[in-house]
């Protein structure tokens, strides 16, 4: 079995079509069906089921292309250290962040490993937290922070943070009387609501605090996109509920922001940083992770914004009142 049929085989599933894989791999297809022969000639079953509509892989298929995905990335990283010289940590590292997450810790991540490991090129992937988490169950990840303990059970996973999740309006909003520094979540399911479709699982959290009370929400919009979410709410169609991180993405633009705590009760997020299991971690991945995670212990402790806390101390923190806010003015200045 050659590396360039395991290479072949890994973008075919993923294009869901020989024809299309022939054109990205810019070989003709004829070639790259004798390539897919030779290969389950070798392995001794079917890959690939074929329709009208493409291939899709066998359930032998899906297995082969796991292992090919963590096979050539390994080659990858082996060649590139080769390549740059020993000594150095090297090769390419692939994180895949959720939005918030991104504008919480994605420049400070960036900045790290530019500035310890200049021989890692990091390959940072933004998304919903469920694709993140199925690029990670495929192995086109080496590190991914997600939602859920329980995304990938033949991965590593440990607790990274835990978010308060806040209720945010413009500061200009009507929505909530400007004096006003904590909400109930009784005077929140009266408010008209932004939130991410009912998929998400930022959605399903906060719906549960809302059932468990036997409370509605009044969502009048789902939208998945973090910015359009943002932009909507910035022009008061309606109130959301976020981490922190979703106004810190915010900065550039010097918007005004109100985020006020829930008086009644915690809504809490916890994050899960996702990776390899440790004996099949590159020097590089390792690298990364630790710096994933020094951006996040100093995020925590710097406590320029609030509303991030490690998971030792969320469990013991007491409910905290009063809206969030910097310096203590009731806007947040971005």
């Amino acid at each position: 079995m050659e590396t360039r049929q395991l290479r072949y085989f890994a973008q075919i599933v993923e294009s869901g079509s020989l024809s299309k894989a022939s054109r990205l791999l810019h070989i003709a297809q004829p070639a790259l069906s004798q390539q897919l022969v030779k290969l389950e000639d070798e392995v001794g079953l079917p890959l690939l089921k074929r329709t009208s509509k493409g291939v899709t892989p066998t359930d032998s298929g899906l297995a082969l292309y796991h292992h090919a995905r963590f096979v050539l990335r390994q080659l990858d990283q082996g060649l590139s250290i080769v390549r740059r010289g020993a000594g150095a940590v090297n090769g390419m590292v692939s994180v895949g962040l959720p939005a918030t997450t991104v504008a919480a810790i994605g420049l400070p991540l960036v900045q790290r490993v530019r500035d310890k490991y200049p021989g890692i090129l990091l390959n940072v992937v933004e998304g919903m937290s469920g694709h993140i988490g199925q690029l990670m169950r495929l192995g086109q990840l080496d590190l991914a922070v997600l939602f859920s303990h329980d995304v990938a059970p033949d991965l590593a996973v440990e607790p990274l943070m835990e978010e308060e999740l806040l209720l945010m309006v413009p500061a200009h909003s009507k929505l909530v009387p400007r004096g006003r520094k904590t909400i109930s979540i009784n005077e929140a399911a009266q408010l008209p609501l932004i939130l991410p479709t009912s998929s998400h699982g930022l959605r399903q959290r906060i719906a549960a605090e809302f059932e468990n009370r036997g409370l509605s929400m009044n969502v009048v919009v789902e939208i998945d996109s973090l910015a359009l979410l943002m932009n909507c709410v910035y022009d008061d169609v309606g109130a959301t509920i976020k981490p922190m991180g979703a106004v810190m993405q915010e900065g550039v633009r010097g918007r005004q922001w109100r985020c006020l705590s829930f008086s009644d009760v915690r809504i809490r997020r916890r994050n899960f940083l996702y990776s390899l299991l440790p004996e099949r971690l590159t020097p590089a991945v390792a690298a990364v992770a630790d710096e994933l995670k020094g951006a996040v212990r100093k995020l925590i402790d710097d406590k320029g914004w609030p509303g991030f806390e490690n998971v030792r101390s969320a469990r013991a923190a007491k409910t905290r009142r009063g809206a969030v806010s910097l310096n203590g003015s009731p806007p947040i200045r971005l």
